[in-house]
């Protein structure tokens, strides 16, 4: 299992709906990339200059919003992964 280091975060991405609202298939090779996805591990936070260790605010389990570029993958054994830095997560989904 992965386990991120300071203030990175593990989230599994959603995939979007196959469908449009009108019921149009949408194929692969159109579809965007994901901007939502489920926290599955995240690091112990962000340690500062005065060595105090803020923790990250995400839990796991929670459904966040992140930007469309943002992040690095990561593909284990054929599940997606994307790495991100707390601050580039924008808002948790209640």
């Amino acid at each position: 299992m992965l386990e991120p280091l300071y203030d990175r975060v593990i989230v599994r991405p959603l995939e979007q709906d196959e469908f449009t609202k009108g019921g149009i298939i949408i194929p692969d090779n159109c579809k965007e990339k994901p901007i939502k996805g489920i926290v599955i591990a995240k690091g112990e936070g962000k340690r500062c200059e005065d060595g105090k260790i803020y923790p990250i605010r995400v839990d796991v389990g929670d459904v966040v919003l992140f930007g469309r570029y943002s992040g690095t993958n990561y593909i284990c054994e054929k599940v997606e992964y994307l790495f991100l830095k707390e601050q580039e997560i924008m808002a948790i989904v209640k």
